[in-house]
């Protein structure tokens, strides 16, 4: 490798990493930002092309984001809202699959129907990343946000399982609606049951290491363990990380506390930076895209992508409405749920923006069928891919946050209910602890000094449950003593540190002295400002 190639290689995360920082600053979606991005840099002369290898993204990039999505689902949500998640994830995929496919086959000249229909596979999953940021940015009801999320997990392994059998058919193996039927239950199945098979050894192994360094390493390689066993079984590797880190992460409270906070550090700033050259990248695919399409007209091209992304948006809509009237039916928990009602249903809906698993499937499609002949399509399969791509994040995206205000949906009531829910089990919770404290005392006549101080410390937080639901200030908008406590705390904790500091300087103390003790202010102002 090249210096120049390699400086490259570093200058896509870089970029990546300051354009998603100026988005955060100025309250935008980094998502649609860095897409946004990619496609300037593209057209900057010097840049070369980026083309996604289609391996590297769906072994490096796609593993650790289900993962980490998957292991901070609630998997009780999730269970709840079963049948709307699989009506989506499976339902929805296949039969945007069969739409897109069936228009692309009529209105592109010589695409053979199988061809079409790795098209629609392709396109098929969205990837709701830059859909949930701004829903929970912009406070969705928790349902309809789960509801999102849990598509997102399963609809990539529905949609790479139907890619792989239209591509079977498309290069002219031998090829029936039963054997796709059956390559797609087998690989649900078997890749379920790797998450399954797993995840208890890992967690076993994780609660036994007392090693929060190694403990944390594990979690690491258990999507990339997962995904190579189901892959190498034929069976699907998304199914067996989403498995796996669900059943990881819903046991997580058995770790220590500091495996706890290493982990969440760890696996919030790989998500970030994951994301950000994913998206990135989307839009530096234009060149090597456009490439592949000289010689071919414009006018056409225009009319094709307008017409398979209109046929994409549009198949969200007319499915997801009639679809989620059958979990009602057919499921006393789904009737048990709050309605999502008509706008809830728009929102859905309309959170159809597709990513990088779409791009890296299309550039998958081989180069060659069978009998040596060139694969049917496969530069418009590209390019077509693309532009829905790029229009679903940018048309979508862009007026998303817009729709949720113009429809009025907020989830404030359900904040507010759970903020009163948190401050009762806080309540309870420290009253505990004081009745704990007040046996212990009884048994071994502690130090009075030492109860007193642990006494106040259990009421502190008794007070500060209640006074969250102020927002922190009373009734005539003065502070309230637990906000001037942690106020004036933070106060002490930054002139304690200038004194560590100038001691330092002065070689007073050792570097890994002030490293200790900075390590343990830091986790008291965190502790302070985790409301």
């Amino acid at each position: 490798m090249g210096t120049t190639h390699a400086l490259w290689l570093l200058a896509v995360p870089v970029g990546a990493l300051m354009v998603a920082a100026a988005a955060r600053r100025l309250g935008l979606s980094a998502p649609l930002v860095l897409v946004i991005a990619g496609l300037a840099f593209s057209f900057v002369p010097g840049v070369p092309e980026f083309e996604l290898e289609p391996e590297f993204v769906l072994f490096v990039f796609l593993p650790p984001l289900l993962f980490s999505a998957a292991w901070n689902s609630s998997f009780t949500n999730l269970r709840q809202n079963g049948w709307s998640i699989g009506l989506l994830s499976v339902g929805l995929v296949l039969f945007t699959t069969f739409a897109v496919g069936y228009v692309a086959h009529l209105i592109v000249p010589d695409l053979p129907l199988a061809a079409a229909f790795v098209l629609g596979a392709i396109v098929a999953p969205p990837d709701a990343v830059a859909a949930v940021s701004i829903a929970q940015r912009l406070g969705l009801p928790r349902r309809t946000v789960t509801v999102l999320v849990g598509e997102s997990l399963f609809n990539d392994a529905t949609a790479l399982t139907a890619f792989r059998v239209a591509l079977i058919a498309a290069t002219g193996a031998g090829f029936t609606l039963l054997d796709g039927v059956g390559r797609f239950l087998f690989a649900a199945v078997v890749g379920a049951a790797v998450g399954l098979l797993l995840g208890p050894p890992l967690h076993w192994l994780r609660t036994r290491l007392n090693d929060p360094l190694v403990e944390n390493g594990v979690a690491l390689v258990a999507p990339f363990a997962a995904y190579l066993i189901a892959e190498s079984v034929h069976a699907s590797g998304v199914i067996a990380v989403v498995v796996s880190g669900l059943y990881l992460g819903n046991r997580e409270t058995e770790s220590a506390a500091v495996t706890r906070l290493i982990g969440h550090s760890f696996w919030k700033v790989m998500v970030f930076l994951l994301e950000s050259v994913v998206f990135l990248l989307i839009g530096l695919q234009l060149p090597p895209i456009v490439h592949e399409m000289s010689g071919r007209s414009w006018q056409e091209l225009a009319w094709w992508s307008t017409a398979v992304f209109a046929v994409t948006v549009a198949a969200r809509f007319v499915w997801v409405f009639p679809a989620s009237q059958v979990p009602r039916l057919l499921s006393r928990r789904e009737r048990a749920l709050p309605n999502v009602g008509w706008r809830g249903l728009v929102v859905v809906s309309w959170a159809g923006m597709r990513g990088v698993v779409s791009l890296a499937a299309a550039f998958a499609v081989p180069f060659v069928a069978s009998g040596d002949r060139p694969f049917p399509g496969r530069d418009l399969i590209l390019f077509l891919t693309f532009t829905t791509v790029l229009g679903t994040l940018l048309v979508q995206g862009l007026t998303f946050p817009a729709l949720i205000r113009a429809l009025g949906i907020g989830g404030d009531q359900e904040r507010y209910a759970d903020t009163v829910a948190l401050a009762g089990a806080q309540h309870a919770a420290a009253q505990a602890a004081l009745e704990r404290l007040e046996e212990l005392n009884a048994e071994e006549r502690l130090d009075a000094s030492v109860v007193e101080r642990l006494r106040q410390l259990a009421e502190h937080r008794q007070l500060r449950a209640w006074e969250r639901l102020g927002g922190g200030t009373g009734p005539e908008g003065e502070e309230v003593p637990t906000a001037t406590y942690r106020r004036l705390r933070r106060e002490m904790l930054m002139a304690e540190r200038r004194v560590f500091v100038r001691m330092r300087d002065e070689r007073r103390i050792d570097d890994e002295v002030l490293a200790r003790v900075m390590h343990e202010l830091d986790l008291e102002e965190v502790a302070l400002s985790r409301d």
